[in-house]
């Protein structure tokens, strides 16, 4: 395989988490009777442009299906963070009637809908069924495609060429990086703002967070590296902020490259961060697997321990980041009966791989556990306090990355 965005040979390897099914693609009862597909789950380095990427095997056709059951207004805190942007952004860069907002990837309208309320026109990118008609219901026009440079170019055409491209945490889930990012310039006006999120590389690094990869995410991004593939396509960053979504993100202000605009302290500073934790040396990424073996062993020793003693464990947040956790962990219902969710789309599902059964949160006031294993670390304060009212009884919350910690 050749780096998707330099096209050199991919050589390194920064971890094999062995194989492993889509891990947003939960089953039903009667799909656990039939043949789940599984595909190798190995992540490479390129030392030319450092892009850190998965290897091609999965169709996203076949990931982003029309049932796709990941809902952002599920989350009260990603609800309250897209909100607080949308309020600042549009002081930011002066929206008004006569603007138009595109949001790549925008799922149930959990964002757009702020601009929307404020009377902003709006286009919505969504290719999955389920997610798009929720945003269609809150009155937000959603094209129900894969975002790429020939429908970036068809917006332009059509005269929706836009002041502000917003994508959340989609740079980092598309094969073909390059093309999207063409895309991107196609469809902003010349004076116009593209603003993307997704997860810091170096957080991933840093705090040994394996279980953020899966699948779905076809690239692993540094700020070095996204100006790289900006530059390729005639854009510049311009502005950056760190934050704390995610375990750890950056937020990315972009234009075209012949806007006057130049870049802020904040975009060098992020770069020298990078340079001075090794983000461009091989030698950072070779401790890794190792560093990961170690936090599923931490936590398989802990699951078999208690059922020893014969503790009750159970799991909350059937999140992406549980399935990579769980399945290359190797646990099953044995060591978790259940897996508690608030989004209905899970509920009566069960996890991909494990085959864990997803229940809603009220079944924990019948089963009281001792222990509470929180797979989206990322939410775990907000969650404590969503479930504590089920929860009659001292119980004890598990988290995993970067270590096994319990409170």
């Amino acid at each position: 395989m050749n780096c998707r965005h330099c096209f050199m040979p991919l050589k390194n390897t920064l971890i094999d988490l062995g194989s492993a099914p889509p891990s947003n693609a939960y089953l039903s009862e009667a799909e656990l009777e039939k043949p789940e597909k599984c595909y190798p789950l190995r992540i490479k380095v390129c030392t030319e442009c450092w892009l850190v990427q998965t290897e091609d095997y999965v169709d996203p056709k076949e990931l982003f299906s029309s049932d796709y059951a990941y809902f952002s207004s599920t989350s009260s805190s990603w609800l309250m963070h897209a909100a607080k942007f949308c309020e600042e952004v549009q002081k930011r860069i002066d929206l008004n009637l006569n603007s138009l907002v595109i949001e790549i990837a925008s799922n149930d309208g959990y964002l757009l809908k702020n601009f929307v309320a404020n009377g902003i026109p709006c286009i919505g990118i969504e290719p999955t069924d389920s997610t798009a008609k929720v945003a269609e219901s809150r009155g937000i026009n959603t094209i129900r495609e894969f975002f790429c440079e020939s429908l970036g170019k068809e917006l332009a055409s059509k005269g929706n060429q836009a002041s502000l491209i917003v994508a959340n945490n989609v740079f980092a889930h598309v094969p073909d990086v390059n093309d999207f990012t063409l895309g991107l310039k196609a469809a902003l006006r010349p004076n116009g703002t593209i603003v993307l999120e997704f997860p810091h590389l170096l957080r991933l690094i840093d705090q040994i967070q394996f279980d953020t990869i899966y699948h779905e995410h076809y690239s692993y991004l540094s700020l070095e590296t996204v100006i790289s593939i900006f530059s390729k396509a005639g854009l510049k960053v311009v502005d950056v902020e760190e934050l704390s979504t995610h375990g750890g993100s950056l937020r990315v202000f972009g234009c075209h490259s012949d806007d006057s605009r130049n870049s802020s302290p904040a975009v060098f500073e992020i770069l020298k961060t990078e340079a001075s934790m090794g983000l461009k040396k091989l030698s950072t990424y070779r401790a890794f697997q190792k560093q990961a073996d170690q936090i599923r062993n931490d936590f398989l020793e802990f699951l078999l321990e208690k059922k020893k003693e014969g503790c009750s464990v159970v799991g909350y947040g059937a999140a992406a980041k549980g399935n990579t956790l769980l399945n290359y962990s190797g646990v099953t219902a044995d060591l978790l009966p259940f897996i508690c969710d608030a989004a209905l789309s899970k509920q009566g599902m069960y996890m991909p791989g494990s085959h864990i059964p997803i229940k809603p949160p009220s079944v924990l006031s019948e089963n009281k556990p001792e222990y509470v294993v929180i797979f989206p670390w990322n939410l775990a304060e907000e969650i404590k306090n969503d479930i504590n009212t089920f929860l009659e009884k001292p119980t004890r919350f598990v988290t995993a990355i970067p270590r096994l910690s319990i409170v």
